[in-house]
């Protein structure tokens, strides 16, 4: 098959830091089914593990934790899918990943993908739906409108254009009874934040008190923070109500929480791979989890986040991505689709 992968760790100042090769087909657990990867999308992670994680001596490591695709092969445990049919999941980051013509997955975290998307449009979605949601349900506990909508308050999601504030906006919009206020700071990601849906839009880059006295924003019970997480956690905590919940997924070197003891304000991590890294007993809920978000595209309450298509799955484009990734400055997501 063909795949786009890299041996040594380096940076993207480093010429040709990927390479276009031909591999054998992965081989098929009993869990897992084979697809046939039509589309991926770009990633931070991507960046993180190239720059970080060398390959086995000898061997080459394939990048990539989003795809869709069709299903050619099943494990002898699988039932619920069948070869032919359209999917869409986020991987495993203890796995090769899905810059390749073929890849294998536990079927356990993988659904259909929505009707109403293409490929390339799905491919955008799912591990940041999955950051997402998991941050939003299983790690802050926020309430949906099914629960008590007198719980209704204000969510601050720093960050609100990238890929996961892009997808977030959309399922508290959606699920939950919360005022949005998403973070951005040019006009062209101040504009998408508010098409996906925020009730509010403050600047990052300039002193949060001062821009929430000025637009009289109600004081939010839940942050989402997804970037540069150590700049903001004064500021959150002087803006945020007391017993709040504080969640964040990025690597800051260090994290002083003292400004949260006052106010009681509890700090949550999420990290997508979790449950699929460790096993958990509960690992089938990513796959049952990316299936209500497929029903929630397909009845028109989410939209997908791809703002950017650079064309073939190769390593000239994935290199472009990657470089635009570690550029701080893209909106959505990145995605390539089709093979040369």
């Amino acid at each position: 098959m063909k795949a786009v992968a890299y041996q040594r760790a380096c940076s993207i100042e480093e010429p040709n830091f990927l390479h276009d090769i031909e591999l054998p087909d992965p081989i098929l657990g009993d869990n897992d089914i084979l697809v046939a990867v039509e589309a991926i999308s770009v990633n931070p992670v991507d960046t993180k593990v190239r720059a970080s994680t060398h390959a086995p001596l000898g061997q080459w490591k394939i990048l990539g934790w989003d795809a869709a695709g069709r299903v050619v092969a099943t494990g002898h445990h699988v039932n619920q899918f069948k070869i032919g049919d359209a999917v869409w999941y986020a991987g495993d980051l203890t796995r090769q990943g899905t810059n390749a013509q073929l890849h294998a997955v536990d079927a356990r975290l993988v659904s259909m993908m929505p009707k109403s998307l293409t490929f390339a449009e799905a491919a955008a979605l799912p591990l940041t739906s999955i950051t997402a949601w998991e941050m939003l349900f299983d790690r802050l506990s926020v309430p949906t409108h099914l629960q008590a909508a007198s719980s209704a308050s204000s969510l601050l999601i720093i960050g609100g254009a990238g890929g996961v504030g892009s997808v977030c906006i959309q399922l508290a919009k959606a699920l939950t009874p919360l005022t949005v206020i998403a973070t951005a700071s040019r006009p062209e990601t101040q504009q998408w934040v508010t098409i996906l849906g925020a009730d509010a839009c403050v600047n990052h880059h300039a002193p949060l008190p001062a821009q929430w006295a000025q637009q009289q924003l109600p004081a939010p019970q839940f942050v989402f923070s997804t970037n540069h997480s150590e700049d903001y956690v004064a500021a959150v905590a002087e803006i945020m109500q007391a017993q709040g919940r504080f969640g964040l997924i990025d690597d800051p070197e260090a994290l002083n929480i003292n400004p949260f003891k006052s106010k009681s304000i509890s700090t949550h991590w999420e990290f997508m791979y979790t449950r699929s890294m460790f096993h958990t007993a509960d690992m089938a809920k990513q796959g049952q989890l990316l299936q209500e978000v497929a029903d929630l595209v397909d009845s028109g309450r989410i939209q997908t986040t791809l703002s950017n298509n650079l064309g073939a799955i190769n390593a000239q484009n994935l290199m472009r991505a990657h470089t635009l990734i570690e550029s701080g400055c893209t909106r959505g997501k990145i995605v390539l689709a089709g093979f040369d």
